[in-house]
Parts: C-alpha cells; structure tokens; sequence
C-alpha cells in the first residue's frame, strides 16, 4: 500500500499513524522485527530523521521496543495492541460521524448506511 502522506498534518505523525494501522492489522506481528529506519524511510519517501521521530514516538507510547543492537520490534503486549486497535477504530468511527453530520446526515441515517 502506498504510503500517501499530504501536507496538511505534520509528516510524522501520518507516519506514526500508518505503522500503528499496520502494527495493529497484523503487517507487523507482535515481536516482529521492523524494517530500519533507512529503509521504511525509503519506502515512504521521507527524511530519515523524519521516520526516526515517528519511530521514537511509537517506543514511546510502547507499540514498538529498541534492542541496542538488533533494532526495533513490535511490542508482544497484546492487550496494548488491542488496545490501540480499539483506540483507533473509535477515532474513525467519530470522524466517520462528523463527516456526516456536515453532510446533514443524522447518526440513525449514518447507522443505517453502515
């Protein structure tokens, strides 16, 4: 999937928010080692430093963990994945709602669209 990252937000952040969708729909397995910085950099055609903020951001809120050595990895805390899962699907279904709000759609419609 192509990483489509637009100007509008901070480009760090749609990156932290693309490795947390891919972490959390299994691209990433728990305890899966994550490509290197350079390399998803790369991939998504960005600064290095600018995937090294985003991947820092992920160890902090602790999806992703650094081994010295061997590179980061995809936290084994599952609960903290399902978690962001949950966290996740909530903000989409709110912007979901509020997109159809502006399109005077009430919540009942949008349910029933759904």
């Amino acid at each position: 999937m192509p990483w489509n990252l637009d100007s509008d937000r901070p480009i760090f952040l749609q990156i932290v928010e693309r490795l947390e969708s891919d972490i959390v729909s299994g691209k990433y397995a728990p305890g899966e080692k994550l490509p290197a910085v350079r390399e998803l950099a790369v991939e998504a055609a960005v600064n290095p430093n600018t995937m090294q903020k985003a991947c820092a951001e992920l160890e902090r809120i602790g999806l992703v963990y650094s081994q010295r050595t061997s590179g980061r990895f995809v936290t084994e805390d599952k609960k903290r994945i399902d978690q962001t899962r949950k966290d996740l699907a909530k903000k989409t279904a709110k912007a979901f709602l509020q997109k159809m709000e502006e399109l005077g759609i009430s919540r009942d419609e949008a349910l029933k669209l759904l």
